[in-house]
């Protein structure tokens, strides 16, 4: 399974034959700018919720990739008023779909699509691929419902914010990953904007007293989980 990260909260996991892309926000990130969006191939588009660092080239690459898009019900009916046709509308709970089994999972943020339009409750999601059970927390803050997946899972991944001021900061995110009972975190939603600024290394520091690791990987970087 292969982990290339984008900036912000944009990365693809490439597993099984498969290409998912998460929360496309790549062109408008002066971080960003190296990469060549003209370039990403998807089979599958999975969206946490509606903001606009989460969509914002959710549209353009939709149509160029084909991919099959994944959201909450509110932001599938602004995805298809785009013009973008192979959506699949979701709700919280567990979902078969083609590529396997999907869960919904709660995440406490707020959402609304980049029309100011409704855009229902924020989510994240955990995906069994390749034999491996990851997390992706979408943007939250830190939430006793995360104890629940840690009686559900096995975690291999946990994918959480760790910017702060929006999001669970680097401290929360060491709750929640003792939470989920994950021991391997990559962290993503930091360093986009002076409010989510970050210390890596303290970061990494503090993950590492906790005997977890914390995984922090460059925009553009490919890496083996």
């Amino acid at each position: 399974m292969k982990f290339t990260y984008y900036g912000q909260s944009c990365f693809l996991i490439e597993a099984d034959g498969k290409k998912f892309l998460f929360d496309p926000f790549i062109k408008q990130n002066p971080l960003a700018k190296d990469i060549d969006t003209s370039k990403i191939e998807a089979d599958y588009i999975l969206i946490s919720h509606g903001h606009g660092d989460h969509v914002a080239d959710l549209v353009e690459l939709a149509k160029q990739t084909n991919a099959e898009v994944i959201a909450m019900v509110e932001v599938a009916k602004w995805i298809k008023e785009q013009g973008v046709e192979k959506v699949t509308d979701i709700n919280f709970g567990t979902q078969e779909l083609s590529f396997g089994k999907l869960r919904t999972v709660w995440a406490v943020h707020s959402s609304s699509n980049p029309d100011g339009s409704y855009g229902g409750n924020p989510a994240g999601f955990v995906l069994t691929l390749a034999g491996k059970q990851v997390y992706f927390a979408g943007d939250t803050a830190l939430t006793l419902e995360m104890k629940l997946l840690a009686e559900l899972y096995n975690l291999d991944y946990a994918i959480l914010p760790i910017g702060g001021h929006y999001t669970m900061g680097v401290d929360d995110a060491v709750i929640a990953a003792k939470y989920i009972d994950c021991n391997k975190v990559i962290g993503v939603h930091y360093n986009t904007f002076p409010p989510i600024s970050i210390d890596s290394d303290d970061a990494v520091a503090k993950f590492k007293r906790e005997n977890k690791t914390l995984l922090l990987p460059k925009i553009g970087e490919t890496i083996g989980i």
